[in-house]
């Protein structure tokens, strides 16, 4: 495969076109961060399959198109009526919309909020109260080594922040939507997200990614949680972007001692989607739990790449991910865990499935554990196959369809994972998306 060096030019172009205007959306020590940022994606450009976590993933479609940054617009035609058609209902919370990574405030809506918490546009934060965000800012995400991470910060400008003060709790979650769309052009947004919880803190929130119309674009996305001491927070993050699209996402969750965190991610959309999570248990006594839900059609390429790093003793990681794959559709999973040698008494295991509904669906399937320390409990698994005939021909000999009975033994196999979001109308969008939209039998073959 050819180098992708040159790719990386029209970036750099953009960068030093945009600098001034950047400049003047953040404080000076944001320009730092992002001059630094767009210098070390110069020195790396674009992954190729030479490089060990890209081998799967050719990114050669996302590099070899022209995407023009986006520019803040109008939402004309965009209502919260219409939002609810394309997401999984209406939900009874605050809601933070992004338009092309803008923020839009007119379809925005921010109910009451418990006493000294920040819910808003990250652009306006470094304007208002850039000392706020500082200390956590790009101090945990790395763009050393990851050049869609250094690309985002580059171009950082605007997302969603959630600051949580000390002992608060939500009793509603954060709903964080971002809606694409374009006239045509290809577009390329940077969202950028930071949530800061404080000691004792709890709340759920949901980052969703959503389209509207088919056009080709590009969303590469960065969110960063701190999690300070007995911390309590769920991140569900819906990825359902259209069939041209390109999603690449790096989630980086720092811990603090005795804090409990849950990720529910799950990848719908996209012609190639992309998604890094990496969580660093950073003091005794934590609980992180990983759990995930792929579907791929057609010719769709969807790739997770997790890292559970076990920085000290006494805490606990589960992590269960699960792939429905058809047509000609590529998964790949990639998960690590690393014990540190000082983290004796770990507890952590690793789960993968995937379920393969057509002839030609493929998946890269590499559970890891990567262990300094000699007082641990770690097991990792992954299996790959077919659905069950015998269950399929129980099913159909009581009276059932083929395709029903297919339907109802896709359904059982995602369905636990999904009941363990905690939002319910996101659980029933799910649900209803899987018994509907996802094809089997003939189905899979024709979405080729």
């Amino acid at each position: 495969m050819p180098e992708l060096a040159n790719e990386k030019d029209s970036y750099l172009s953009d960068f030093e076109k945009s600098e001034k205007e950047l400049s003047g959306a953040g404080p000076s020590w944001l320009g730092l961060l992002r001059r630094a940022a767009i210098e070390r994606f110069g020195e790396m450009g674009f992954p190729t399959h030479r490089d060990e976590d890209w081998k799967q993933t050719s990114v050669a479609p996302i590099a070899k198109t022209r995407f023009r940054r986006a520019d803040a617009c109008r939402p004309d035609g965009l209502t919260a009526k219409r939002l609810e058609e394309v997401t999984f209902g209406e939900l009874e919370c605050t809601h933070l919309v992004f338009v092309n990574g803008h923020y839009a405030p007119s379809l925005s809506r921010l109910r009451p909020l418990p006493a000294g918490v920040k819910v808003g546009s990250l652009a306006s934060f470094l304007k208002t109260d850039p000392a706020l965000l500082e200390p956590h800012l790009a101090r945990h995400v790395s763009f050393e080594n990851h050049p869609f991470t250094a690309l985002n910060t580059a171009f950082l400008r605007d997302g969603a922040f959630i600051y949580l003060p000390k002992g608060t709790a939500l009793d509603e979650p954060v709903h964080v939507l971002f809606v694409s769309r374009s006239s045509g052009e290809p577009l390329a947004s940077h969202p950028r997200n930071l949530i800061v919880a404080g000691e004792g803190s709890q709340a759920t929130v949901v980052e969703n990614y959503i389209s509207v119309g088919s056009s080709t674009y590009f969303t590469n996305a960065v969110t960063e949680i701190v999690a300070g001491e007995n911390v309590t927070l769920d991140h569900c993050k819906l990825q359902r972007e259209n069939e041209e699209a390109f999603h690449v996402s790096t989630l980086q969750v720092h811990l603090e001692r005795s804090s409990n965190f849950t990720s529910h991610a799950v990848s719908l959309g996209g012609a190639l989607a992309r998604n890094d999570l990496n969580a660093v248990l950073d003091a005794e006594g934590i609980e992180c739990t990983l759990n995930g839900l792929y579907l791929a059609t057609g010719r769709q390429h969807v790739d997770h790449h997790t890292v559970i790093d076990h920085a000290k003793p006494h805490c606990n990681s589960r992590e269960f991910y699960k792939g429905v794959l058809s047509g000609k559709s590529h998964g790949v999973f990639n998960g690590k865990i690393r014990v540190r040698k000082d983290a004796q008494k770990t507890d952590a295991k690793q789960t993968n499935k995937n379920l393969l509904l057509s002839e030609e669906a493929l998946v890269d399937t590499k559970p890891q554990l990567e262990i300094y320390a000699d007082d641990v409990k770690c097991t990792h698994g992954a299996t790959i196959g077919q659905l069950d005939e015998e269950a399929l021909f129980y099913l159909c000999s009581r009276g059932i369809g083929r395709e029903t009975a297919r339907n109802v033994l896709v359904h059982a196999f995602a369905s636990d994972l999904i009941e363990r979001i905690p939002i319910e109308p996101i659980r029933t969008g799910l649900e209803c998306f899987l018994m509907t939209r996802l094809p089997v039998g003939p189905a899979a073959k024709e979405k080729t």
